[in-house]
């Protein structure tokens, strides 16, 4: 008597497995977009991701391990980048710009405090490196955590280009501010290592 107890429980299972089976093959299948050939998701796994950048996270670069005090998330049209305060404990203010053009591009930016450079020549020369003219306009930003700035607003920026990925940047925050100006160096992918502390983006 078990044993017929025990088929008849062998055949229900199996009954349920095939037509699960056969449920599933009538499932669709998400279709998955278009995906970038030259894109580094591996590199993105070792050395983290710059584009989830966020305060709190941990950037090391040159040896040194900073944390990101706050961000500002920019955007001018259907463009948008980040900028991301550093602490650096020296009094001197550095942040990263991540941004994709479309491949990606992190900058180290400095602040220079005495100079009378002023945005608009075609041509700037500081420190005896010339830099020629490559973008400007006015963009809106978001404030999070510490940066000094109001939660949003808007600032006017100008950039320049100098050789092997040396940068330079006015930006003026806001109605009337005065300029600010900061050189930056392009990095490598390679040079800079970013610890998450959460995995929300």
């Amino acid at each position: 008597m078990i044993w017929v107890v025990l088929i008849i429980i062998a055949l229900a299972a199996l009954g349920w497995w095939l037509w699960r089976r056969n449920t599933r093959k009538d499932e669709p299948v998400a279709a998955r977009g278009p995906v970038d050939p030259f894109a580094d998701a591996d590199t993105d796994v070792l050395r983290g991701d710059p584009r989830r950048l966020k305060a709190a996270d941990l950037v090391e670069l040159y040896g040194k391990t900073l944390a990101v005090r706050g961000s500002l998330r920019l955007s001018e049209g259907d463009y948008r980048w980040s900028e991301h305060f550093l602490d650096t404990g020296t009094g001197v203010k550095r942040w990263l710009s991540v941004e994709a053009d479309p491949d990606l591009e992190v900058v180290l930016w400095e602040e220079i405090t005495d100079t009378d450079l002023k945005p608009g020549p075609r041509e700037l020369s500081h420190e005896g490196v010339s830099y020629r003219s490559d973008e400007k306009g006015t963009a809106r930003y978001t404030s999070e955590a510490t940066t000094g700035l109001a939660p949003t607003g808007t600032v006017k920026y100008h950039d320049y280009a100098g050789p092997d990925g040396q940068k330079l940047s006015f930006e003026s925050f806001g109605d009337g501010a005065k300029w600010e100006l900061a050189k930056g160096l392009t990095l490598d992918r390679n040079q800079i290592t970013i610890y998450h502390q959460s995995d929300e983006a």
